[in-house]
């Protein structure tokens, strides 16, 4: 982590010269950590202090004289009743040289849930850890559960970037102490797990240190403030070298006298992997039938390749079976399998034991699955791989699925579609787990 914000300032000077590249694109990005360490209000404070909030909205979260930063997000009565976040609120600004999108994620175990959706499509996280908490005049402190918790799971979706923001440090006595002794924690913990850290950065999101301006030498930290670093992390790469995958979501059905798609059918959808362009064969799954692409089209009608992550709407040369929840494929590129061995964050209150059934969700395609066996459950504490008989809520953990039918699925490392599924329960339809396919 010593040299991450070399390393940032490093990438962007090397693309800044090719024209468009990843850092001119939104950046998605999440808060995440533990209860009240402060997310929704480092979020207010980045609105604020960037000039993204009315007057009439900011004069809104007024009270008893002062601004209330953490109300501009927790838009909810209960949130505002209870003083938490409950639900990921999603706020919008920009900066002179770059979008933002903002995912305000709940703090609480039981909402974990919450945060994996808010995570599943984030480029960025930003975990808060509150020096409050911790025992920071100890070298060897222990990080809060929530704290793991989330960066593992960030991690484990495939955010990109991960930055630690260590805050309330303007409420702790000796603030360059402090800091450092968190940072040697973290990176201990991220160094043990394998996670990737982009910085770990100083802030008060109360007095707006370090979060929007830069505060050179507090806390004993020479580097960029928080929004600095952020305008310079890259978006979430698409799964662009991945075999072409297009998961249908709609059939559009035109006249025989239609000029747009000569009486063909329309499959619409976003690309999952790869790129589709006219001429290029398909194969239909779980049909099996292979055609030609005729004619390619994206969100405005315009006929063109589309790449992965964008959407688009595809003829065939030939009339096909094709359904919602079907798969246009690469030819050959894929085998679909029924055994499935995953990474699972259970989410639903009953446990996940084996033997038990659920559906499976994967692009627009429902399929029954079935836990086979349970190989062990990631202790968050200590990252030690435990035997264990059923997964309880939040926990994490290395599963074997059967289906009841095949899917073309990826590793997750190599394609975040491909490589993602949801669980369901059949009674109550709850969410009930997020399955990351493993190699």
């Amino acid at each position: 982590m010593t040299n991450a914000t070399e390393n940032i300032a490093a990438t962007a000077g090397a693309t800044s010269a090719g024209g468009r590249n990843d850092h001119e694109a939104a950046l998605r990005f999440i808060t995440c950590g533990s209860v009240d360490d402060g997310k929704s209000t480092l979020i207010g404070r980045l609105l604020v202090d960037s000039r993204a909030v009315l007057q009439d909205h900011l004069a809104g979260v007024q009270r008893a004289g002062t601004t209330d930063l953490a109300l501009l997000t927790d838009g909810l009565s209960a949130e505002r009743e209870q003083g938490i976040t409950i639900d990921v609120a999603y706020r919008y600004f920009a900066t002179e040289s770059r979008k933002f999108i903002i995912g305000d994620a709940p703090g609480h175990e039981q909402y974990t849930r919450n945060m994996v959706t808010a995570a599943s499509s984030a480029d960025a996280a930003v975990v808060l850890v509150d020096a409050t908490k911790l025992d920071w005049r100890n070298p060897a402190l222990e990080l809060l559960p929530q704290t793991r918790r989330h960066s593992l799971l960030a991690h484990l979706l495939r955010v990109p970037s991960l930055v630690f923001a260590v805050n309330k440090l303007d409420a702790v006595d000796d603030a360059a102490l402090a800091f450092a002794h968190i940072r040697a924690a973290l990176a201990a913990f991220a160094e043990a797990a394998g996670i990737a850290v982009r910085a770990a950065v100083p802030v008060s999101a109360l007095q707006g240190w370090n979060v929007v301006d830069a505060r050179p030498g507090w806390a004993g930290y020479e580097g960029p403030g928080l929004l600095q670093l952020l305008e310079q992390l890259p978006a979430t790469p698409a799964d662009a070298q991945a075999p072409f995958a297009f998961p249908v979501q709609w059939v559009e059905k035109f006249s025989a006298s239609s000029d747009i798609s000569q009486g063909r059918r329309i499959f619409w959808g976003r690309v999952a992997a790869g790129a589709v362009a006219v001429g290029q064969a398909v194969t239909v799954f779980p049909g099996g039938q292979t055609a030609t692409v005729a004619q390619v089209l994206d969100t405005v009608r315009r006929p063109g390749a589309v790449a992965a992550g964008h959407s688009a709407g595809i003829t065939l040369e030939r009339e096909v079976d094709v359904s919602r929840g079907d798969w246009l494929l690469a030819p050959g590129a894929f085998a679909p399998q029924r055994e499935i061995t995953a990474t699972v964050a259970w989410l639903d209150d009953e446990p996940l034991v084996a033997g038990r059934a659920y559906w499976a969700l994967h692009g627009h395609r429902w399929v029954k699955a079935r836990a086979k066996r349970i190989l062990h459950r990631l202790d968050i504490t200590t990252l030690a791989q435990q035997e264990a008989d059923e997964l309880g809520p939040n926990a994490i953990g290395r599963v074997e699925l059967t289906l009841q039918e095949p899917l073309a699925v990826l590793p997750f490392e190599q394609a975040r579609t491909l490589g993602a599924l949801i669980l369901v329960d059949t009674a109550s339809h709850r969410t009930a787990g997020a399955v990351l396919v493993r190699s």
